[in-house]
């Protein structure tokens, strides 16, 4: 495995912790209900493990912190629409892809420090 792909991997195990921390969270109903209430505590100490890990690896805070932030708020809302029975407008889904858009462009501009010249 090539070096730098190991600091996404870190990352992308800990979007998927922090959306499954997230989804639990509503599921918890108030941290009255127990097995979610757990997965809640451990998965958001996974997701912060697994985010230290990505950082130590060389990722820079400002595009893990924007990636994890937009697939984050795209993984649960998505969740929330197909799963949970909310709503989700058009107006929604475009900003959603404009969240995207914006940490795309925020990883772009990290890979290319010639072009912030």
């Amino acid at each position: 495995m090539e070096v730098v792909a190991v600091p996404w991997l870190f990352l992308a195990g800990a979007i998927l912790m922090e959306v499954a921390a997230t989804t639990a969270l509503k599921l918890s109903e108030g941290f009255t209900r127990l097995v979610p209430s757990i997965v809640v505590v451990i998965g958001y100490i996974t997701a912060f493990a697994m985010l230290s890990q990505a950082l130590t690896r060389g990722m820079g805070i400002g595009v893990a912190y924007g990636v994890w932030a937009a697939a984050g708020v795209a993984l649960v809302a998505i969740i929330g629409a197909v799963f949970l029975g909310e709503s989700m407008t058009w107006v929604q889904v475009a900003g959603i892809a404009l969240v995207i858009a914006g940490v795309l462009a925020l990883e772009l501009g990290a890979r290319h420090p010639e072009a912030q010249q």
